[in-house]
């Protein structure tokens, strides 16, 4: 580890992974802000899917002050977050064959939407069998993951592929493989993961671009606001009345 504390150097590496993200990532980010908004304006709906601590992103762009409305997340009972006990018991569905496509079976995704898949190694069955079979369905996949996976790990899918080979657009998190930013002689395994700060940042950038490329066009962003502040109550009774048909938390 190099000078500073333990906590600057965290801080530093994390910062370090959103400037190369926001710099190598622009066009990218660009592009999924623009497809939720085509889909927004055509009439479609959001939806948002993480396993594991890679749900913690797609949490976070769902039923949030100053968000896009219509993002719904796609859960998977045992998968979001760390919900079940044993907390491995999350990480050993996400290698189950066949779990993906009973998920989207029973939601109500449809043709014509849209669907961020989240997986930092985007190896495992449930994200990989989850984006192929979406785009069967007609929906539009935007994923976000490392790809540095992909040439330092083997997919644990039967097809040998990764989520960004199925994806209609891929953002990187640029994270190292392994999810650790720090090191140190006295301690044997690397610590401090950087990985849901980045993912998450990566993904409000996304939404901000969708709120603006829906701006420019004339169109207004179905966003809610705090209901901490004086009036966001009844601001977001009247998006969730206008938008009732595509928006899937509140049912």
């Amino acid at each position: 580890m190099s000078d500073g504390t333990p906590a600057d150097q965290f801080f530093d590496a994390a910062i370090g992974l959103l400037r190369r993200v926001r710099d190598e990532e622009s066009e990218t980010i660009t592009a999924a802000g623009t497809l939720l908004a085509d889909t927004v304006e055509a009439g479609g709906r959001l939806f948002a899917f993480g396993a594991g601590h890679s749900s913690l992103a797609a949490q976070d762009v769902v039923y949030r002050a100053g968000g896009v409305a219509l993002m719904n997340l796609l859960a998977v009972p045992g998968a979001v977050g760390v919900d079940v006990i044993p907390a491995t018991l999350g990480s050993a569905l996400e290698r189950v064959d066949g779990l993906a496509s009973a998920v989207l079976d029973t939601s109500p995704i449809r043709s014509g939407d849209a669907l961020v898949i989240i997986s930092l190694s985007g190896r495992n069955p449930l994200p990989v069998e989850m984006a192929m079979n979406a785009r069967a369905l007609g929906v539009k996949v935007i994923g976000v993951t490392s790809v540095a996976y992909t040439s330092e790990t083997k997919s644990r899918h039967a097809s040998g592929t990764y989520l960004k080979d199925h994806c209609d657009i891929v953002l990187d998190s640029k994270i190292a493989v392994g999810d650790a930013e720090l090191t140190l002689d006295a301690i044997p395994a690397p610590f401090a993961p950087a990985s849901t700060v980045v993912t998450a940042a990566l993904l409000q950038a996304v939404m901000a671009t969708t709120a603006c490329t829906l701006a420019d066009r004339g169109f207004e962003p179905p966003l809610l606001r705090s209901g901490n502040v004086d009036g966001g109550h009844e601001w977001n009774r009247r998006i969730m009345e206008e938008y009732r048909d595509r928006i899937f938390y509140q049912h």
